[in-house]
Protein backbone atom coordinates (compact mmCIF):
# COMPACT_ATOMS: atom_id res chain seq x y z
CA UNK A 1 0.00 0.00 0.00
CA UNK A 2 1.42 3.36 -1.03
CA UNK A 3 0.46 6.88 0.01
CA UNK A 4 0.09 9.44 -2.78
CA UNK A 5 -0.08 13.19 -2.14
CA UNK A 6 -2.19 15.01 -4.74
CA UNK A 7 -0.11 17.23 -6.98
CA UNK A 8 3.12 15.29 -6.47
CA UNK A 9 4.68 12.81 -8.95
CA UNK A 10 3.91 9.12 -8.49
CA UNK A 11 7.64 8.51 -8.07
CA UNK A 12 7.40 10.33 -4.74
CA UNK A 13 4.79 7.92 -3.33
CA UNK A 14 5.84 6.26 -0.09
CA UNK A 15 5.14 2.67 0.94
CA UNK A 16 3.12 2.57 4.17
CA UNK A 17 2.70 -1.22 4.29
CA UNK A 18 3.90 -4.28 2.39
CA UNK A 19 2.56 -7.79 3.06
CA UNK A 20 5.33 -10.38 2.90
CA UNK A 21 3.16 -13.52 3.19
CA UNK A 22 1.89 -14.43 -0.29
CA UNK A 23 -0.94 -16.53 1.15
CA UNK A 24 -2.71 -13.30 2.25
CA UNK A 25 -4.90 -10.99 0.19
CA UNK A 26 -4.99 -7.28 0.97
CA UNK A 27 -7.35 -4.31 0.68
CA UNK A 28 -7.85 -0.80 2.04
CA UNK A 29 -10.91 0.98 3.42
CA UNK A 30 -12.14 3.63 5.79
CA UNK A 31 -14.23 3.43 8.94
CA UNK A 32 -17.89 4.36 9.34
CA UNK A 33 -17.03 7.63 11.10
CA UNK A 34 -14.31 8.55 8.54
CA UNK A 35 -11.76 8.82 11.36
CA UNK A 36 -9.47 6.03 10.18
CA UNK A 37 -7.99 4.53 7.02
CA UNK A 38 -7.67 0.76 7.36
CA UNK A 39 -5.52 -1.89 5.70
CA UNK A 40 -6.96 -5.38 5.94
CA UNK A 41 -5.18 -8.62 5.08
CA UNK A 42 -6.78 -12.06 5.10
CA UNK A 43 -6.03 -15.64 4.20
CA UNK A 44 -8.31 -18.66 4.26
CA UNK A 45 -8.06 -19.01 8.04
CA UNK A 46 -6.59 -15.77 9.39
CA UNK A 47 -6.91 -12.00 9.13
CA UNK A 48 -5.39 -8.79 10.46
CA UNK A 49 -6.39 -5.09 10.42
CA UNK A 50 -4.25 -1.95 10.62
CA UNK A 51 -5.52 1.57 11.14
CA UNK A 52 -4.19 5.11 10.88
CA UNK A 53 -5.81 8.54 11.32
CA UNK A 54 -7.45 9.61 8.06
CA UNK A 55 -5.99 13.09 8.62
CA UNK A 56 -2.44 11.68 8.58
CA UNK A 57 -2.32 8.07 7.32
CA UNK A 58 1.41 7.62 7.79
CA UNK A 59 1.81 5.23 10.72
CA UNK A 60 -0.54 2.23 10.83
CA UNK A 61 -1.29 0.46 14.10
CA UNK A 62 -2.21 -3.23 14.23
CA UNK A 63 -5.66 -3.62 15.80
CA UNK A 64 -4.87 -7.22 16.81
CA UNK A 65 -1.93 -9.36 15.59
CA UNK A 66 -2.79 -12.19 13.23
CA UNK A 67 -3.15 -15.69 14.58
CA UNK A 68 -3.90 -18.87 12.70
CA UNK A 69 -7.60 -19.83 12.77
CA UNK A 70 -8.62 -16.40 14.06
CA UNK A 71 -10.49 -14.17 11.62
CA UNK A 72 -11.85 -10.69 12.24
CA UNK A 73 -13.02 -7.52 10.51
CA UNK A 74 -13.67 -4.20 12.19
CA UNK A 75 -15.38 -0.83 11.93
CA UNK A 76 -15.18 2.26 14.11
CA UNK A 77 -18.11 4.43 15.20
CA UNK A 78 -19.36 6.23 18.28
CA UNK A 79 -15.95 6.18 19.96
CA UNK A 80 -15.26 2.45 19.76
CA UNK A 81 -14.27 -0.42 17.50
CA UNK A 82 -16.93 -2.98 16.68
CA UNK A 83 -15.34 -6.24 15.56
CA UNK A 84 -16.79 -9.38 13.99
CA UNK A 85 -14.62 -12.37 14.91
CA UNK A 86 -14.53 -16.15 15.18
CA UNK A 87 -12.17 -16.02 18.16
CA UNK A 88 -13.72 -18.71 20.36
CA UNK A 89 -16.88 -18.40 18.26
CA UNK A 90 -17.13 -20.73 15.27
CA UNK A 91 -20.19 -18.92 13.88
CA UNK A 92 -18.67 -15.51 14.73
CA UNK A 93 -19.66 -13.00 17.38
CA UNK A 94 -19.44 -9.22 17.78
CA UNK A 95 -17.05 -7.62 20.26
CA UNK A 96 -16.08 -4.03 21.05
CA UNK A 97 -12.69 -2.45 21.74
CA UNK A 98 -11.39 1.02 22.69
CA UNK A 99 -10.23 3.41 19.96
CA UNK A 100 -6.54 2.81 20.76
CA UNK A 101 -6.84 -0.99 20.85
CA UNK A 102 -3.77 -3.04 19.87
CA UNK A 103 -4.59 -6.60 21.06
CA UNK A 104 -7.43 -9.11 21.49
CA UNK A 105 -7.05 -8.80 25.25
CA UNK A 106 -8.91 -5.47 24.96
CA UNK A 107 -11.94 -6.99 23.23
CA UNK A 108 -15.22 -7.25 25.14
CA UNK A 109 -18.08 -9.51 24.04
CA UNK A 110 -21.16 -7.67 22.79
CA UNK A 111 -23.24 -10.07 20.66
CA UNK A 112 -22.61 -13.58 21.96
CA UNK A 113 -21.87 -16.62 19.81
CA UNK A 114 -24.85 -18.76 18.82
CA UNK A 115 -24.43 -22.33 17.52
CA UNK A 116 -27.56 -21.91 15.36
CA UNK A 117 -26.84 -18.44 13.93
CA UNK A 118 -23.93 -17.43 11.69
CA UNK A 119 -23.06 -13.71 11.73
CA UNK A 120 -22.01 -12.52 8.27
CA UNK A 121 -21.67 -8.76 8.77
CA UNK A 122 -23.01 -5.62 10.42
CA UNK A 123 -23.75 -1.93 9.83
CA UNK A 124 -23.63 0.70 12.59
CA UNK A 125 -26.26 3.44 13.00
CA UNK A 126 -26.97 6.06 15.66
CA UNK A 127 -30.01 4.32 17.13
CA UNK A 128 -29.52 0.68 16.12
CA UNK A 129 -27.18 -1.86 14.57
CA UNK A 130 -28.17 -3.97 11.56
CA UNK A 131 -26.68 -7.47 11.71
CA UNK A 132 -26.59 -9.77 8.67
CA UNK A 133 -27.20 -13.31 9.91
CA UNK A 134 -27.75 -16.77 8.53
CA UNK A 135 -30.01 -19.33 10.21
CA UNK A 136 -31.58 -22.59 8.98
CA UNK A 137 -29.94 -22.07 5.61
CA UNK A 138 -31.53 -18.65 5.00
CA UNK A 139 -30.25 -15.10 5.35
CA UNK A 140 -31.90 -12.53 7.58
CA UNK A 141 -31.24 -9.04 8.94
CA UNK A 142 -31.49 -8.53 12.67
CA UNK A 143 -32.14 -5.05 14.04
CA UNK A 144 -30.64 -4.45 17.48
CA UNK A 145 -31.82 -1.16 18.98
CA UNK A 146 -29.97 0.84 21.63
CA UNK A 147 -32.76 0.17 24.13
CA UNK A 148 -32.13 -3.58 23.80
CA UNK A 149 -35.05 -4.43 21.50
CA UNK A 150 -34.58 -6.94 18.67
CA UNK A 151 -36.51 -7.17 15.41
CA UNK A 152 -36.05 -8.86 12.03
CA UNK A 153 -36.59 -7.61 8.49
CA UNK A 154 -39.47 -9.63 7.08
CA UNK A 155 -39.17 -11.83 3.98
CA UNK A 156 -41.92 -12.38 1.41
CA UNK A 157 -41.26 -15.99 0.31
CA UNK A 158 -40.16 -19.38 1.74
CA UNK A 159 -36.82 -19.31 -0.16
CA UNK A 160 -35.03 -16.01 -0.66
CA UNK A 161 -31.77 -14.09 -0.33
CA UNK A 162 -31.48 -10.91 1.75
CA UNK A 163 -28.49 -8.71 2.56
CA UNK A 164 -27.45 -5.25 3.70
CA UNK A 165 -27.44 -2.62 0.94
CA UNK A 166 -25.54 0.66 0.63
CA UNK A 167 -26.11 2.61 3.84
CA UNK A 168 -23.79 5.60 3.66
CA UNK A 169 -25.41 7.60 6.48
CA UNK A 170 -25.50 6.52 10.10
CA UNK A 171 -27.85 9.20 11.44
CA UNK A 172 -31.03 7.80 9.86
CA UNK A 173 -33.82 5.41 10.76
CA UNK A 174 -34.00 4.18 7.14
CA UNK A 175 -32.20 0.92 6.35
CA UNK A 176 -31.50 -0.07 2.76
CA UNK A 177 -31.36 -3.78 2.02
CA UNK A 178 -31.31 -6.01 -1.05
CA UNK A 179 -33.85 -8.78 -1.54
CA UNK A 180 -34.17 -11.44 -4.21
CA UNK A 181 -35.61 -14.90 -4.65
CA UNK A 182 -35.82 -17.45 -7.40
CA UNK A 183 -38.97 -15.68 -8.63
CA UNK A 184 -38.21 -12.09 -7.58
CA UNK A 185 -35.60 -10.03 -9.49
CA UNK A 186 -33.03 -8.24 -7.34
CA UNK A 187 -34.85 -5.49 -5.46
CA UNK A 188 -33.55 -2.66 -3.27
CA UNK A 189 -35.85 -1.74 -0.39
CA UNK A 190 -35.73 1.02 2.19
CA UNK A 191 -37.19 0.16 5.60
CA UNK A 192 -38.04 2.70 8.28
CA UNK A 193 -36.86 0.93 11.42
CA UNK A 194 -38.95 3.24 13.60
CA UNK A 195 -42.34 2.95 11.83
CA UNK A 196 -42.05 -0.26 9.80
CA UNK A 197 -42.78 1.51 6.49
CA UNK A 198 -41.13 -0.13 3.47
CA UNK A 199 -40.40 1.47 0.10
CA UNK A 200 -39.20 -0.21 -3.08
CA UNK A 201 -36.40 1.91 -4.53
CA UNK A 202 -35.26 -0.18 -7.47
CA UNK A 203 -35.79 -3.55 -9.13
CA UNK A 204 -33.76 -5.33 -11.78
CA UNK A 205 -35.69 -4.91 -15.06
CA UNK A 206 -36.38 -8.19 -16.87
CA UNK A 207 -38.05 -7.78 -20.26
CA UNK A 208 -41.05 -10.04 -20.78
CA UNK A 209 -40.88 -11.58 -17.30
CA UNK A 210 -44.06 -12.05 -15.25
CA UNK A 211 -43.32 -13.24 -11.71
CA UNK A 212 -46.91 -14.38 -11.19
CA UNK A 213 -46.29 -17.30 -13.61
CA UNK A 214 -43.63 -18.90 -11.42
CA UNK A 215 -43.41 -20.47 -8.00
CA UNK A 216 -40.57 -21.12 -5.56
CA UNK A 217 -40.35 -23.78 -2.89
CA UNK A 218 -37.94 -25.06 -0.26
CA UNK A 219 -37.50 -28.69 0.76
CA UNK A 220 -35.12 -30.68 2.94
CA UNK A 221 -33.47 -33.87 1.73
CA UNK A 222 -31.89 -36.32 4.17
CA UNK A 223 -28.36 -37.31 3.14
CA UNK A 224 -26.96 -40.81 3.68
CA UNK A 225 -25.42 -39.87 7.04
CA UNK A 226 -28.71 -38.48 8.36
CA UNK A 227 -27.91 -34.79 7.82
CA UNK A 228 -30.76 -32.74 6.34
CA UNK A 229 -29.75 -30.66 3.29
CA UNK A 230 -31.84 -27.62 2.27
CA UNK A 231 -32.84 -27.31 -1.39
CA UNK A 232 -34.40 -24.28 -3.13
CA UNK A 233 -36.58 -24.88 -6.19
CA UNK A 234 -38.32 -22.77 -8.81
CA UNK A 235 -40.71 -23.86 -11.54
CA UNK A 236 -43.45 -22.56 -13.80
CA UNK A 237 -46.90 -22.69 -12.20
CA UNK A 238 -48.84 -25.74 -13.28
CA UNK A 239 -45.82 -28.01 -13.05
CA UNK A 240 -46.95 -31.51 -12.09
CA UNK A 241 -44.82 -33.32 -9.54
CA UNK A 242 -45.63 -36.73 -10.99
CA UNK A 243 -42.17 -38.17 -11.59
CA UNK A 244 -42.08 -37.44 -15.33
CA UNK A 245 -40.55 -33.96 -15.43
CA UNK A 246 -37.00 -32.68 -16.02
CA UNK A 247 -34.66 -31.30 -13.35
CA UNK A 248 -31.67 -28.93 -13.63
CA UNK A 249 -29.71 -29.05 -10.37
CA UNK A 250 -26.93 -26.60 -9.48
CA UNK A 251 -24.45 -26.32 -6.60
CA UNK A 252 -20.97 -25.08 -5.73
CA UNK A 253 -20.05 -26.48 -2.32
CA UNK A 254 -16.57 -25.10 -1.57
CA UNK A 255 -14.69 -22.28 0.20
CA UNK A 256 -17.64 -21.58 2.49
CA UNK A 257 -19.36 -19.76 -0.37
CA UNK A 258 -23.12 -19.85 0.07
CA UNK A 259 -25.26 -20.29 -3.03
CA UNK A 260 -28.42 -18.50 -1.92
CA UNK A 261 -31.83 -18.61 -3.67
CA UNK A 262 -31.32 -15.68 -6.04
CA UNK A 263 -33.13 -14.65 -9.22
CA UNK A 264 -31.45 -16.26 -12.21
CA UNK A 265 -32.64 -14.44 -15.30
CA UNK A 266 -31.35 -17.04 -17.74
CA UNK A 267 -32.92 -19.96 -15.87
CA UNK A 268 -36.36 -18.66 -16.84
CA UNK A 269 -35.77 -20.10 -20.31
CA UNK A 270 -35.48 -23.54 -18.67
CA UNK A 271 -38.61 -23.02 -16.58
CA UNK A 272 -40.57 -22.02 -19.67
CA UNK A 273 -39.64 -25.38 -21.18
CA UNK A 274 -41.03 -27.29 -18.24
CA UNK A 275 -37.76 -27.79 -16.32
CA UNK A 276 -37.52 -27.50 -12.53
CA UNK A 277 -34.43 -25.52 -11.44
CA UNK A 278 -32.94 -26.47 -8.05
CA UNK A 279 -30.08 -25.13 -5.94
CA UNK A 280 -28.68 -27.75 -3.57
CA UNK A 281 -27.20 -26.04 -0.50
CA UNK A 282 -24.63 -28.76 0.13
CA UNK A 283 -21.86 -28.99 2.70
CA UNK A 284 -18.71 -27.11 1.74
CA UNK A 285 -20.77 -23.94 1.48
CA UNK A 286 -21.70 -21.93 4.57
CA UNK A 287 -25.49 -21.81 4.24
CA UNK A 288 -25.97 -23.60 7.58
CA UNK A 289 -23.06 -22.01 9.44
CA UNK A 290 -19.36 -22.68 9.88
CA UNK A 291 -19.78 -26.38 10.65
CA UNK A 292 -21.51 -26.78 7.28
CA UNK A 293 -18.35 -25.49 5.61
CA UNK A 294 -15.87 -27.41 7.74
CA UNK A 295 -17.73 -30.67 7.18
CA UNK A 296 -17.29 -30.23 3.42
CA UNK A 297 -13.56 -29.43 3.17
CA UNK A 298 -10.17 -31.10 3.65
CA UNK A 299 -10.69 -34.68 4.88
CA UNK A 300 -14.49 -34.26 4.82
CA UNK A 301 -14.77 -33.29 1.15
CA UNK A 302 -16.66 -36.46 0.20
CA UNK A 303 -19.68 -35.05 2.10
CA UNK A 304 -20.01 -32.42 -0.64
CA UNK A 305 -20.38 -35.05 -3.34
CA UNK A 306 -22.62 -37.31 -1.25
CA UNK A 307 -24.96 -34.41 -0.46
CA UNK A 308 -25.36 -33.49 -4.11
CA UNK A 309 -26.05 -37.06 -5.21
CA UNK A 310 -28.46 -37.66 -2.31
CA UNK A 311 -30.34 -34.45 -3.12
CA UNK A 312 -30.79 -35.68 -6.69
CA UNK A 313 -32.07 -39.05 -5.52
CA UNK A 314 -34.33 -37.42 -2.95
CA UNK A 315 -35.91 -35.03 -5.46
CA UNK A 316 -36.50 -37.89 -7.90
CA UNK A 317 -38.06 -39.96 -5.11
CA UNK A 318 -40.39 -37.07 -4.28
CA UNK A 319 -41.57 -36.92 -7.88
CA UNK A 320 -39.84 -33.68 -8.88
CA UNK A 321 -38.25 -35.37 -11.91
CA UNK A 322 -37.89 -38.62 -13.80
CA UNK A 323 -34.73 -40.58 -13.00
CA UNK A 324 -33.56 -40.35 -16.63
CA UNK A 325 -34.28 -36.62 -17.00
CA UNK A 326 -31.81 -35.06 -14.55
CA UNK A 327 -29.25 -32.43 -15.58
CA UNK A 328 -26.63 -30.95 -13.25
CA UNK A 329 -24.24 -28.02 -13.49
CA UNK A 330 -21.27 -26.53 -11.66
CA UNK A 331 -18.24 -24.36 -12.38
CA UNK A 332 -14.66 -24.16 -11.08
CA UNK A 333 -14.81 -25.98 -7.71
CA UNK A 334 -18.38 -26.77 -8.74
CA UNK A 335 -16.82 -28.34 -11.83
CA UNK A 336 -14.84 -30.58 -9.49
CA UNK A 337 -18.22 -31.54 -8.03
CA UNK A 338 -19.48 -32.44 -11.51
CA UNK A 339 -16.38 -34.53 -12.16
CA UNK A 340 -16.76 -36.39 -8.88
CA UNK A 341 -20.45 -37.23 -9.35
CA UNK A 342 -19.76 -38.30 -12.94
CA UNK A 343 -17.41 -40.95 -11.55
CA UNK A 344 -19.39 -41.87 -8.45
CA UNK A 345 -23.01 -41.78 -9.66
CA UNK A 346 -23.14 -41.59 -13.46
CA UNK A 347 -26.43 -43.50 -13.55
CA UNK A 348 -28.22 -40.68 -11.69
CA UNK A 349 -27.61 -38.04 -14.38
CA UNK A 350 -28.50 -37.75 -18.03
CA UNK A 351 -26.33 -34.70 -18.75
CA UNK A 352 -23.73 -32.66 -16.86
CA UNK A 353 -22.29 -29.19 -17.47
CA UNK A 354 -18.80 -28.58 -16.04
CA UNK A 355 -17.46 -25.07 -16.62
CA UNK A 356 -13.75 -24.31 -16.01
CA UNK A 357 -13.65 -27.46 -13.86
CA UNK A 358 -10.96 -28.11 -11.26
CA UNK A 359 -10.58 -31.81 -12.10
CA UNK A 360 -6.87 -32.67 -11.81
CA UNK A 361 -6.70 -31.99 -8.08
CA UNK A 362 -3.57 -33.91 -7.08
CA UNK A 363 -1.32 -32.75 -9.92
CA UNK A 364 -2.34 -29.11 -9.52
CA UNK A 365 -1.99 -29.07 -5.74
CA UNK A 366 1.49 -30.61 -6.03
CA UNK A 367 2.69 -27.56 -8.00
CA UNK A 368 3.30 -24.59 -5.63
CA UNK A 369 4.35 -22.36 -8.56
CA UNK A 370 0.72 -22.07 -9.68
CA UNK A 371 -0.59 -18.76 -8.25
CA UNK A 372 -3.40 -20.17 -6.10
CA UNK A 373 -1.90 -23.45 -4.91
CA UNK A 374 -0.39 -22.40 -1.59
CA UNK A 375 -3.52 -20.41 -0.71
CA UNK A 376 -5.56 -23.58 -1.25
CA UNK A 377 -3.81 -25.84 1.27
CA UNK A 378 -6.39 -24.89 3.92
CA UNK A 379 -9.25 -25.82 1.59
CA UNK A 380 -8.04 -29.09 0.04
CA UNK A 381 -4.96 -29.97 2.07
CA UNK A 382 -1.28 -30.17 1.17
CA UNK A 383 -0.69 -33.33 -0.92
CA UNK A 384 2.93 -33.44 0.20
CA UNK A 385 1.44 -34.80 3.44
CA UNK A 386 0.39 -38.41 2.92
CA UNK A 387 -3.14 -38.32 4.47
CA UNK A 388 -4.14 -35.41 2.23
CA UNK A 389 -2.50 -36.93 -0.84
CA UNK A 390 -4.38 -40.19 -0.41
CA UNK A 391 -7.68 -38.47 0.32
CA UNK A 392 -7.42 -36.14 -2.71
CA UNK A 393 -6.52 -39.11 -4.87
CA UNK A 394 -9.70 -40.89 -3.74
CA UNK A 395 -12.00 -38.24 -5.28
CA UNK A 396 -9.92 -36.35 -7.89
CA UNK A 397 -12.07 -36.59 -11.06
CA UNK A 398 -9.19 -37.17 -13.49
CA UNK A 399 -7.61 -39.87 -11.35
CA UNK A 400 -10.88 -41.78 -10.91
CA UNK A 401 -12.13 -41.99 -14.49
CA UNK A 402 -12.81 -45.64 -15.29
CA UNK A 403 -14.44 -47.80 -17.93
CA UNK A 404 -18.14 -47.22 -17.33
CA UNK A 405 -21.14 -45.56 -18.94
CA UNK A 406 -20.92 -41.79 -18.43
CA UNK A 407 -23.75 -39.28 -18.97
CA UNK A 408 -23.53 -36.61 -21.66
CA UNK A 409 -21.07 -33.87 -20.71
CA UNK A 410 -20.61 -30.27 -21.78
CA UNK A 411 -17.14 -29.18 -20.60
CA UNK A 412 -16.12 -25.53 -21.00
CA UNK A 413 -12.78 -23.82 -20.44
CA UNK A 414 -10.84 -20.67 -21.35
CA UNK A 415 -7.39 -20.67 -22.91
CA UNK A 416 -6.26 -17.83 -20.61
CA UNK A 417 -7.62 -19.26 -17.37
CA UNK A 418 -4.98 -18.68 -14.66
CA UNK A 419 -6.99 -20.41 -11.90
CA UNK A 420 -7.85 -23.68 -13.63
CA UNK A 421 -5.53 -23.99 -16.61
CA UNK A 422 -7.14 -25.29 -19.80
CA UNK A 423 -5.12 -28.51 -19.83
CA UNK A 424 -6.92 -29.80 -16.73
CA UNK A 425 -10.30 -30.22 -18.44
CA UNK A 426 -8.57 -31.10 -21.73
CA UNK A 427 -6.80 -34.16 -20.31
CA UNK A 428 -9.90 -35.09 -18.30
CA UNK A 429 -12.07 -35.06 -21.44
CA UNK A 430 -9.48 -37.12 -23.32
CA UNK A 431 -9.50 -39.75 -20.61
CA UNK A 432 -13.31 -39.74 -20.42
CA UNK A 433 -13.56 -40.30 -24.16
CA UNK A 434 -11.16 -43.23 -23.93
CA UNK A 435 -13.01 -44.95 -21.08
CA UNK A 436 -16.66 -44.03 -21.67
CA UNK A 437 -18.75 -47.08 -22.59
CA UNK A 438 -21.96 -45.15 -23.31
CA UNK A 439 -22.87 -43.53 -26.61
CA UNK A 440 -23.66 -40.17 -25.03
CA UNK A 441 -21.57 -37.26 -26.36
CA UNK A 442 -18.77 -35.55 -24.44
CA UNK A 443 -18.40 -32.02 -25.81
CA UNK A 444 -15.31 -29.92 -25.07
CA UNK A 445 -15.61 -26.16 -25.65
CA UNK A 446 -12.46 -24.02 -25.39
CA UNK A 447 -12.90 -20.26 -25.57
CA UNK A 448 -9.66 -19.02 -27.12
CA UNK A 449 -10.14 -15.48 -25.76
CA UNK A 450 -11.43 -16.08 -22.24
CA UNK A 451 -10.13 -16.62 -18.74
CA UNK A 452 -11.68 -18.18 -15.64
CA UNK A 453 -14.81 -16.04 -15.72
CA UNK A 454 -15.58 -16.55 -19.40
CA UNK A 455 -15.66 -13.98 -22.17
CA UNK A 456 -16.42 -10.45 -21.03
CA UNK A 457 -19.10 -8.33 -22.65
CA UNK A 458 -22.70 -7.50 -21.90
CA UNK A 459 -24.18 -10.09 -24.28
CA UNK A 460 -21.33 -12.54 -24.91
CA UNK A 461 -21.84 -14.30 -21.57
CA UNK A 462 -25.43 -15.06 -22.54
CA UNK A 463 -24.36 -16.44 -25.92
CA UNK A 464 -21.94 -18.75 -24.16
CA UNK A 465 -24.52 -19.85 -21.60
CA UNK A 466 -27.05 -20.52 -24.36
CA UNK A 467 -24.66 -23.09 -25.83
CA UNK A 468 -24.63 -25.19 -22.69
CA UNK A 469 -28.39 -24.73 -22.15
CA UNK A 470 -29.07 -25.83 -25.74
CA UNK A 471 -26.90 -28.91 -25.22
CA UNK A 472 -28.77 -29.78 -22.01
CA UNK A 473 -32.20 -29.30 -23.57
CA UNK A 474 -31.27 -31.36 -26.60
CA UNK A 475 -29.98 -34.19 -24.42
CA UNK A 476 -33.17 -34.10 -22.33
CA UNK A 477 -35.29 -34.17 -25.47
CA UNK A 478 -36.78 -30.69 -24.90
CA UNK A 479 -36.92 -28.55 -28.01
CA UNK A 480 -39.70 -25.97 -27.65
CA UNK A 481 -40.96 -23.67 -24.87
CA UNK A 482 -44.17 -24.48 -23.03
CA UNK A 483 -47.37 -22.95 -24.36
CA UNK A 484 -47.70 -19.30 -23.37
CA UNK A 485 -44.02 -18.88 -22.43
CA UNK A 486 -42.21 -15.62 -23.08
CA UNK A 487 -40.10 -15.63 -26.25
CA UNK A 488 -38.01 -12.47 -25.74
Amino acid sequence: VKKHVLGTPASADTVVYEEKDDSFYMGIGRTRDDRFITIGVHSTVSSEERYAPASDPTTFTVLAPRQRDVEYDADHYDGRWVIRTNDGAKNFKLVTAPTDATSRAQWKDWIAHDDAVFIEGFELFDTYTAIAERSEGLERIRLLFKDGRNDYVKADEPAYSMGLGDNTEADTTWLRYVYTSMTTPTTVYELNTATGERRQLKQQPVIGYDASKYETDRVWITARDGVKVPVSLVYRKGYRKDGTGALFQYAYGSYGMSMDPYFNQTAVSLLDRGVVYAIAHIRGGQEMGRDWYENGKLLHKQNTFNDFIDVTRGLVAQGWAAKDRVAASGGSAGGLLMGAIANQAPQDYRVLVAQVPFVDVVTTMLDPTIPLTTNEYDEWGNPEQKPYYEYMLSYSPYDNVKKQAYPSLFVGTGLWDSQVQYWEPAKWVAKLRDDNTSTFPILFRTNMEAGHGGKSGRFQRYRELSESYAFVLQQLGIETPAAGAATE
